[in-house]
């Protein structure tokens, strides 16, 4: 109820975005592995902002 307002951080929009990214890395690697690598090198991308950001 308090944090109905609240703004997301930068690190909490981060790794919103580094869960669904990994999700979708994970339905992928079945089905298409060209894609699913795409989309794990773009989750690393993002795990390296968070840490940035967490420094």
């Amino acid at each position: 109820m308090f944090g109905l307002f609240r703004r997301k951080t930068e690190t909490e929009k981060l790794q919103n975005r580094y869960k669904k990214l990994m999700a979708e890395w994970h339905n992928l690697s079945s089905v298409n592995r060209a894609a699913s690598d795409a989309k794990y090198a773009e989750a690393q991308e993002v795990l390296i902002q968070i840490e940035k950001l967490d420094q």
